[in-house]
């Protein structure tokens, strides 16, 4: 999506890979993808015996990780006790990535540099409650629209673009809220033939708390 298509006024936080487009959003702001970074990892180990060894480790936090935060997720493991065995695992992939960067592979250093420079967003799942440490959700929201585009070469048109835009986009919100996807459409229609505005796709809650907010 478009980074900024978010909002200027953005307050939650995002899930993002390292893409420079996300760069105008605060990195306290942001979580990394760890299924983009393993993939990361894994590509370091292809740069000699000293790229191996880092890269072998960074993925070895990486699956301590998970493991623990797997527990997180199925209520077996208290967040709190999360948070201390991160401790260590925080220390040793900070530490990894900063002998990457100061090693003598060029790519390797520069793979090392670029992800301390987004240090920050590293490890926002373990301090903020409700983040997650992957996108796995976003890209499973998307995948219909990649499906559709692959199997129907796009559109012919700017106007034809917007269209398939916007609908998917209603569709995939709607059906994260458990909205009937006929209902809005049909209202939004409606609405559209009466001159009001379509029916909003953000939920009541969040739009009863912007409002408060604005007051």
């Amino acid at each position: 999506m478009n980074a900024r298509s978010a909002g200027e006024r953005f307050t939650g936080f995002l899930i993002t890979d390292r893409w420079n487009g996300y760069n105008w959003i605060p990195t306290s702001k942001r979580q990394l993808c760890w299924a983009h970074l393993v993939r990361q990892f894994k590509g370091v180990e292809d740069h000699g015996v000293h790229g191996q060894r880092i890269g072998q480790q960074l993925q070895a936090c990486s699956a301590s990780m998970f493991s623990h935060w797997q527990r997180v997720r199925d209520g077996t493991l208290q967040r709190s006790s999360f948070q201390q065995y991160m401790g260590p695992i925080r220390s040793e992939v900070l530490e990894l990535l900063r002998e990457g960067s100061a090693c003598g592979v060029q790519k390797i250093a520069g793979r090392c540099r670029e992800i301390l420079k987004l240090q920050a967003a590293l490890f926002t799942f373990v301090r903020v409650a409700g983040v997650e440490p992957t996108n796995t959700i976003a890209e499973r929201a998307v995948r219909p629209a990649v499906l559709w585009r692959k199997g129907s070469f796009g559109t012919d048109s700017a106007a034809g673009s917007c269209f398939v835009g916007r609908i998917l986009t209603a569709v995939a919100t709607l059906r994260m809220q458990k909205r009937n996807v006929l209902d809005y459409t049909t209202q939004a229609c409606e609405e559209r033939l009466r001159g009001q505005a379509a029916p909003s796709l953000i939920p009541t809650a969040l739009l009863d708390e912007s409002r408060a907010i604005a007051a």
